[in-house]
């Protein structure tokens, strides 16, 4: 679909199965040519439906040639109550290519007071730019090992990585404390922390207490980086 007049491809992925069970192992690889931009978004949220012992997974692998911009923004994944999950996401960066990646989380299914009761979930996403130089965020969360401290009084994880070589470097501190103060605003109901990493970009990580508040924060994160780095406004996904 093309949403506005940017010539952005807004791309939705669609899992069949409607979900992931116990064995499931679902593969997704996208290229990304030079000068092209896409948004890659999922029309529901992931759901991992629990497994008496085989995990299902989820790889990605992404790449990026020079001068395209990948926006990747699905919805957020569910992790059933004794459910297995494992995703690891690769995204290559050529010199000059952009990419967006956001990730989020929700500890179950809240409205039936399903709360961190899934057995395992381990995520890996890395992001290496042309230079080599890359960043990676890796965990694993097991709740009945008592592995899911502070977090637990929040419902909602989320990461949002953006990287490129070909943005002005100058952009990157004014941007940042942009997100900081957006962050700030949201007050108890979100806790978060932007950073810049070894490559060149910011790393935001948060944790957020409702799907509304997770959807307004992401909403801005979104449109503020779209505004300061591509001259851009925040896309209205169409979700049917």
């Amino acid at each position: 679909m093309y949403l506005d007049s940017s010539g952005c491809a807004f791309t939705s992925l669609v899992n069949p199965s409607g979900g992931f069970v116990a064995g499931d192992h679902l593969s997704i690889h996208a290229s990304l040519e030079r000068d092209a931009h896409a948004v890659l978004s999922t029309p529901s949220a992931n759901r991992v439906y629990r497994s008496l012992g085989e995990e299902a997974r989820q790889t990605v692998d992404l790449s990026v040639a020079a001068g395209a911009i990948l926006e990747w923004f699905p919805e957020v994944t569910i992790p059933f109550a004794g459910s297995r999950f494992t995703q690891t996401m690769d995204v290559q960066l050529a010199k000059g290519a952009t990419a967006m990646i956001w990730d989020s989380l929700v500890s179950g299914r809240v409205a039936r007071g399903e709360r961190w009761a899934f057995t395992s979930l381990r995520n890996e996403i890395r992001v290496m730019a042309a230079s080599g130089a890359q960043l990676l965020e890796r965990y694993e969360v097991k709740p009945e090992q008592g592995q899911v401290g502070l977090v637990s009084r929040y419902d909602y994880v989320a990461s949002l990585f953006v990287v490129s070589d070909g943005i002005d470097p100058m952009k990157w501190p004014p941007l940042r404390g942009i997100v900081a103060d957006i962050l700030d605003s949201m007050g108890d109901e979100v806790l978060g922390g932007v950073t810049e990493p070894t490559v060149p970009g910011l790393a935001v990580k948060l944790v957020a207490r409702s799907a509304e508040v997770l959807v307004t924060v992401q909403e801005l994160l979104w449109d503020v980086v779209r505004r300061e780095l591509l001259g851009l406004t925040r896309p209205a996904l169409r979700r049917y």
